[in-house]
């Protein structure tokens, strides 16, 4: 199918000081899309979390010009994506903080995020650009870059499993599975092509959030279009529909156990899903929204809290942007 390319050890580039159209035109492209989800933490910092933030809160991303997608790190720590420059911030939801960490090289995009804190990694999904990046969380330099789709693509999201990364594309019934080593060492992707529902391709966005239960051994994907979930053998690629109200807008996905939070960026509302034990269907039990969401895409947990990206798409005059942060019932 499309050939990749992998270019190692690439360091961070100077600061650009005019980038204005590439976000515009990212942004205009990206609707809806989606970011990284993340793994629950231990339960110490899930007690202090939930009892240092009781209610919805907002923490801004100095400087930014554009959100998409957002990732746990280790203890408190979360990293936010710039969707049109590809910088990366750093931040924490306990302190309410965030800066700039990593100033991407020119002509990047960061869509969906996930960091590998056994491995001091993040994973960051390039959009249009087809490609992966995977950047140092310790110092931030750039590790590698891989070009995994040429042509008509949309790199969307990502996720771990002890595999690897597997990263979803919203123009094509493709996954591209990134292997990782017990080094931390990423190895060359190879492509997992989908059949079942999942399968489906129309002109707007498809597979988008993306995220994995029962250690791993079972993807979850999110289908904007079809306003579903499925799940996906990383195997074989064969999908299967997880049966649930429509879950239109659905954007960026997280399983904890045999939940699902379901982000649905134009409703302004993240749905909590309960699975069956055969992941065969789902019940909406809750529905969690804010006053402070503004496009929300991606979500990642902090114990009881969750942690969101709004990306304002469409917006005019968005003034600024930032991470929401919300109980998460």
């Amino acid at each position: 199918m499309n050939s990749t390319q992998h270019t190692p050890h690439r360091p961070t580039a100077a600061r650009r000081t005019a980038r204005t159209v590439a976000v515009v035109t990212l942004s205009a492209l990206l609707l809806p899309a989606a970011g990284a989800v993340a793994a629950p933490p231990p339960s110490s910092l899930a007690a202090a979390v939930s009892s240092h933030r009781q209610q919805d809160t907002s923490i801004p991303l100095p400087g930014a010009s554009s959100a998409e997608g957002i990732a746990k790190g280790k203890g408190s720590a979360f990293y936010a994506g710039d969707l049109g420059r590809g910088d990366i911030f750093r931040g924490d939801v306990r302190e309410g903080t965030a800066e700039l960490f990593i100033d991407a090289p020119e002509g990047r995009a960061a869509v969906g995020l996930k960091a590998d804190v056994k491995h001091d990694l993040l994973f960051v999904s390039g959009g249009a650009t087809g490609q992966a990046y995977v950047y140092d969380t310790r110092t931030g330099d750039a590790v590698a870059d891989f070009q995994l789709a040429t042509g008509d693509t949309f790199i969307n999201d990502v996720t771990l499993t002890r595999d690897g990364a597997y990263f979803t594309d919203s123009r094509s019934a493709t996954l591209y599975l990134l292997p990782v080593d017990d080094d931390g060492a990423p190895g060359e992707p190879r492509t997992i092509t989908l059949s079942g529902p999942a399968a489906a391709v129309t002109p707007g966005f498809n597979l988008n959030g993306i995220t994995s239960v029962d250690r791993g051994r079972t993807l979850i994907v999110a289908h904007s279009a079809n306003q579903a979930l499925y799940t996906v053998d990383p195997e074989t690629g064969e999908s299967a529909v997880i049966e649930t109200d429509a879950l239109p807008n659905v954007d960026g996905i997280l399983a904890r156990g045999d939940t699902v939070y379901a982000v649905q960026n134009r409703s302004n509302q993240v749905s909590r899903i309960d699975l069956s034990r055969d992941l065969s269907s789902g019940e909406v039990e809750d529905v969690i929204t804010s006053p402070l969401f503004d496009v929300p895409t991606t979500v990642a947990l902090f114990g009881r809290t969750l942690a969101l990206a709004n990306a304002k798409f469409g917006a005019v005059d968005p003034g600024g942007y930032e991470v929401v942060t919300v109980p998460a019932r």
